[in-house]
């Protein structure tokens, strides 16, 4: 099954620079990025949802939408 997806431009170019061969197609980049967030640990598989959260976890760190130890504590007042 095929469906159509709206790409902005840089994305298209983004996801162009990630193919691993020249006629890769862009579902393979999808999968070969979406298989780098991991499937689960010792303790058994991830859930789906889990594995999102991991995915938005890891996207807020990069942004820097996280507090450190240090600033929870103040907000807690602790």
């Amino acid at each position: 099954m095929y469906t159509t997806i709206q790409l902005e431009k840089n994305t298209r170019e983004k996801l162009n620079k990630l193919r691993m061969y020249k006629r890769a197609t862009y579902d393979e980049i999808i999968n070969a990025l979406m298989s780098l967030i991991p499937e689960g640990d010792e303790e058994g598989k991830y859930t789906e949802e889990f594995r999102a959260s991991l995915l938005r976890s890891m996207i807020d760190i990069k942004h820097g939408a996280t507090y450190s130890s240090a600033e929870v504590r103040t907000k807690l007042g602790l």
